[in-house]
């Protein structure tokens, strides 16, 4: 039997928070954890595309057929492109705009804009994990929480990092982290209260919102990583994301059933 993180959608979603908290805290003490997480970037991307092709979208197909899954994902993917293309870039790990690898100088004026794109991150972080809970959306709790949670491990170490050569203090950086952090709980909540007032249909909003965000944000770590590094040091981690997450996906559907 699986003992699940705190037994309900916000808890996990707290669960998830903390991770990147102490991702942020690791980002601001240890100087190589940059690049340490830039390596790992792609293999994350991988993950989060595994999960949406092997987990959400099979499940929104079950219930929706596949045209209406596929409609669903890419509704969230143009939600996220909005978003990013007409206010800010919502992954400061894997914004193509700025070299976030390493950041030797002080980013003044840019804390403000990126600590809004966290936070609607942090949001729809929430809204997936809960989302992936409801009985109506199978096994994908705890595959989604573990592939979110690595992500969100890699994207505290970039938040913070950034933060830093934004904010110039460390403390500063980490009580902002805590606070763009705290959106995550708040989407799970946000996610769970509609879904129990529309049902089903509000599980399929939510799960093709988070699917879509996961690809949209997948794509841009590989795109980014691929102009900066090459094919070669973005297929394979990429590969391995993806098959880690179908791992996933089968593992816990067959301890669950």
């Amino acid at each position: 039997m699986i003992v699940e993180p705190g037994g309900n959608p916000v808890a996990r979603g707290m669960a998830a928070a903390l991770i990147a908290l102490a991702g942020a805290a690791a980002g601001l003490r240890l100087t190589l954890a940059p690049a340490w997480a830039r390596r790992l970037v792609p293999f994350s991307a991988g993950l989060l595309s595994g999960l949406v092709l092997f987990g959400i979208l099979p499940e929104l197909a079950r219930d929706n057929g596949w045209l209406g899954g596929v409609g669903f994902v890419a509704s969230g993917a143009a939600v996220l492109w909005v978003v990013g293309r007409w206010i800010y870039p919502v992954c400061p790990a894997c914004s193509h705009t700025h070299d976030h690898t390493i950041c030797p100088a002080t980013l003044h004026g840019f804390a403000a804009p990126l600590l809004a794109a966290a936070g609607i991150h942090a949001f729809l972080d929430g809204v997936g994990i809960s989302a992936s809970t409801h009985p109506h959306a199978g096994g994908l709790g705890h595959a989604v929480l573990l592939g979110v949670g690595f992500h969100k491990l890699l994207e505290g170490i970039a938040l913070g990092v950034i933060l830093h050569a934004a904010l110039g203090s460390r403390g500063a950086a980490l009580a902002w982290c805590t606070v763009v952090e705290a959106a995550t709980p708040l989407g799970a909540a946000v996610e769970s209260e509609l879904s129990l007032r529309l049902g089903l249909t509000g599980v399929s909003l939510a799960l093709g919102l988070a699917g879509g965000s996961f690809l949209y944000l997948a794509y841009h770590a590989l795109h980014a990583d691929w102009q900066r590094r090459g094919a070669s040091a973005v297929v394979l981690p990429g590969l391995l994301g993806m098959a880690g997450a179908a791992a996933l996906q089968r593992g816990f559907g067959a301890l669950l059933h």
